[in-house]
């Protein structure tokens, strides 16, 4: 009776096969079972096609009795790399491919779920082998360093657990909304407040929301003329009314109307 192999192709030695070479195939198998439990490899994916990833029946090598695989390559769309229907394991998938595109992991044919990874991500995939035809294969993506990740999205609020963030280099810190988007500086339990601090960061000036009970939302837009010395900020024009009003502000180097109808009664009587 001839040997038989499992999926990830383990020699299954029948009863008194293999005599003289019994403890060579032992000793392959337990290596496959050493990369099946540990070991790691890399696997090209190219936009040539979709990637097949075979058993290698006694023998070692087979990138698929892997536990850890890392895609490589430059891609510019979307790939597959896929496994035969009767492979069950878990894998560590990273996707190192360049080019920011997705590599699906999943079973060569059926309607089975697959594991999507993306770009620069690192996830665990587990081929479960659960139908003769249509294998599932789930996921569980790893939070990661975001270095690996070129595009990082949050699931939730990110909390800097009393941590700054730091730039290097003398680099400016940039935030940059899309489209019509604003930087907002939220409030609590007390109005949106903004810190200015001074070098030593041991003394600073606020500025300051109105409290909520002030009911207002207007804007004010800084001036378009250049600043000179001896002028002062003031309210130039008004776009709307009310609490929601658009002030637009200048440089000006007169008094306000009223500041010299002031000054006149008191010279004059």
């Amino acid at each position: 009776m001839a040997s038989t192999y499992t999926p990830l192709g383990i020699e299954l030695q029948a009863t008194g096969e293999n005599a003289g070479t019994w403890g060579t195939k032992t000793n392959t198998n337990l290596q496959i079972i050493e990369q099946v439990a540990g070991g790691y490899t890399t696997q090209a994916v190219s936009d040539s096609g979709d990637t097949t990833l075979s058993v290698s029946d006694g023998s070692t090598g087979a990138t698929l009795s892997h536990r850890v695989i890392e895609f490589t390559g430059t891609l510019t769309g979307a790939r597959n790399v896929t496994i035969p229907l009767d492979v069950q394991n878990f894998y560590i998938l990273k996707n190192a491919t360049s080019g920011s595109q997705v590599v699906t992991f999943k079973y060569a044919t059926g309607t089975g779920t697959s594991a999507a990874v993306p770009n620069g991500k690192t996830v665990i995939a587990y081929a479960k082998a659960d139908d003769g035809t249509n294998p599932n294969i789930t996921m569980q993506e790893f939070g990661g360093d975001v270095v690996d990740d070129t595009s990082p999205q949050l699931g939730g609020n990110l909390d800097t657990n009393n941590n700054n963030i730091v730039t290097t280099s003398n680099r400016d810190l940039m935030l940059y909304p899309n489209g019509t988007g604003a930087v907002e500086v939220g409030g609590n339990d007390n109005p949106g407040t903004l810190i200015l601090n001074c070098e030593n960061n041991s003394h600073g000036i606020k500025l300051i929301s109105p409290a909520h009970s002030a009911s207002q939302s207007y804007q004010l837009k800084f001036p378009t003329n250049n600043c000179t010395a001896g002028t002062f900020l003031k309210v130039d024009s008004i776009t709307g009314s009310g609490t929601t009003a658009v002030g637009q502000l200048s440089f000006d180097s007169d008094v306000a109307s009223t500041g010299k109808a002031i000054a006149m009664a008191i010279v004059f009587g």
